[in-house]
């Protein structure tokens, strides 16, 4: 049976190849940015935010996530770092790249770094949710094998290079993303709690990812050192959990201490 993701992978303008992942990454990257804009409007804040924070997170998260990708994988990478042309991107490595450009661009333009985050946060959950619908198209992020018949059926399945069905974790993570920009949209307009958002997108993402990974295919994670078995975006997952928990909870005791000051 043939693999329609494997037949359309892209397509040639000038003799170039442009791959749908590529492009699928750049309309995610596109649509986040204009839902920030959007935020800094309705919110009263900079308007020149988000386009500032783009310009100094978006390459640093691009290098991040090939940075990433080739850490945790076989070493030869390194000598292909600027070649992507093959794939070797890694979503965290971006979000670690993307993090430290908006502290950079906060520093320089003196923004609020928390409040920086907040905005940035449901554009880079859309983003990813978007992001992963690439996935399809360069056969990459899928689950173990599906051996329940009734569920190799897409979106549950998906048929890899191997033949065979595999879960279609990327379409989980996907959907999942996507509610959770709707969560940290609402929480946006309903809440005056600098940094709810940035904990609740890293306590989400964070349980997402970490579910998540533990039904990939073992050849679709990264290790965190070659045949450990120990999948380095799950401890990653559990680190940002913690986080996430304990931005939460440091917001709300400093909002109740400001509360009973006022009173």
């Amino acid at each position: 049976m043939s693999n329609l993701l494997l037949e359309v992978q892209g397509f040639y303008i000038f003799g170039r190849f442009i791959a749908w992942y590529g492009v699928i990454i750049a309309l995610g990257m596109l649509l986040g940015l204009i839902s920030a804009c959007v935020v800094c409007k309705d919110k009263g804040y900079n308007r020149n935010m988000p386009i500032n924070i783009a310009i100094y997170a978006i390459p640093l998260a691009i290098l991040g996530a090939r940075l990433y990708y080739c850490i945790f994988t076989d070493t030869n990478t390194f000598s292909h770092f600027f070649d992507i042309s093959q794939g070797g991107m890694a979503i965290y490595g971006g979000v670690i790249g993307g993090f430290l450009g908006l502290v950079i661009c906060c520093l320089i333009h003196k923004y609020s770094i928390l409040q920086a985050c907040d905005v940035a946060v449901p554009s880079l959950i859309l983003g990813q949710a978007i992001g992963r619908i690439g996935c399809y198209f360069s056969g990459c992020c899928y689950g173990v094998e599906t051996t329940i018949e009734s569920l190799k059926v897409f979106p549950i399945s998906t048929i890899q290079d191997d033949g065979l069905w595999h879960y279609a974790t990327f379409f989980y993570e996907s959907v999942l993303n996507l509610i959770t920009y709707v969560i940290l949209m609402v929480l946006t307009y309903t809440t005056d709690k600098r940094g709810i958002a940035t904990g609740s997108y890293l306590v989400g993402y964070g349980i997402i990812r970490a579910v998540l990974e533990q039904f990939r295919d073992p050849k679709e994670s990264l290790e965190l050192i070659q045949g450990s078995g120990i999948r380095v975006s799950q401890l990653l997952s559990i680190i940002l959990i913690v986080i996430g928990v304990c931005t939460i909870i440091l917001v709300n005791i400093k909002k109740n201490k400001e509360a009973k000051v006022n009173e």
